[in-house]
């Protein structure tokens, strides 16, 4: 079974161009409530999109399925102006196919969310506190999880680490996908640029994907930033190019031997702490 790739994205254009290259999913991000604070001063995309970029996008995706992050669960205030009851009714209305919750910490936070979608969507948990880790043996055993996903960036910084790869260096990562293994709930982490490209190229974290059973990748800012690059038809050619790439990866990695696969953590762990290094130099 190929990754399950996902694209964040609220311009029809892109979206149509990620589908037709192969993308799985197009990705409609509504989480803003707490990730100003969170990521401040970091260079990370904080997308702000709205119901009428889900109404947009619907026809569009008819291949590849919608998939929606919406805020963590809430309650409506001066500042926020829908509950998460309201928000994920609405989400559901405009045609989301996954909704995914964020930034949770508890069981209980699960079993709201997966009452209010009400088997109306699939349900994808982003496990990105260290609550959550520390929780999710109960999380677990709530009724209702069809995915989930590690979200690698939020969850280093809830860590205290330096660069979101250190969490495969360890053992966090392979403790979590065991658990979700046993359990038998797909699983995914992270995210993937273009084979090739980078300090820590794609090819290694592809292969890690596989090694860990892992079964859905975000394609990064790394793989193709259109808020840079503006022209569709190099939009088209790097969509194209880059998911053929990582599908020809998968193949390979995919018949790799345990000590293959253990040669290729190595190989990331070293790149991993010369990347930290360098970011310890720089602050």
């Amino acid at each position: 079974m190929s990754l399950t790739l996902m694209y964040i994205t609220n311009n029809p254009i892109t979206a149509q161009i990620a589908q037709n290259a192969g993308v799985d999913r197009i990705w409609i991000d509504m989480e803003y409530i707490g990730k100003d604070n969170r990521q401040s001063g970091m260079d990370t995309v904080k997308n702000h999109h709205t119901i009428t970029d889900i109404e947009r996008i619907r026809p569009i995706v008819t291949s590849s399925e919608l998939m929606v992050r919406v805020n963590p669960i809430h309650k409506m205030t001066r500042e926020v102006y829908s509950s998460s009851k309201t928000e994920i009714e609405e989400t559901i209305q405009a045609g989301a196919d996954v909704i995914m919750l964020p930034m949770f910490k508890t069981a209980d936070e699960v079993r709201e969310f997966i009452s209010y979608v009400d088997g109306r969507a699939k349900v994808q948990l982003l496990v990105e506190t260290t609550e959550a880790v520390e929780h999710i043996d109960e999380i677990l055993e709530v009724p209702g999880i069809d995915e989930i996903h590690i979200g690698l960036n939020d969850l280093h910084l809830s860590y205290h680490m330096d660069f979101m790869f250190e969490l495969i260096c360890g053992s966090i990562v392979k403790n979590l996908c065991d658990k979700f293994k046993n359990k038998g709930i797909k699983y995914g982490f992270g995210g993937i640029a273009r084979v090739g490209y980078g300090m820590l190229p794609a090819e290694h974290i592809i292969a890690e994907h596989y090694h860990l059973g892992s079964t859905a990748a975000i394609l990064s800012r790394g793989f193709c930033d259109a808020n840079i690059v503006k022209d569709p038809f190099e939009i088209e050619s790097i969509f194209i190019e880059g998911v053929k790439n990582i599908r020809l990866k998968e193949k390979e990695v995919a018949n790799y031997s345990e000590l293959e696969y253990q040669d290729n953590l190595q190989i990331i762990r070293r790149k991993v702490q010369s990347i930290v290094a360098s970011k310890k130099q720089k602050k």
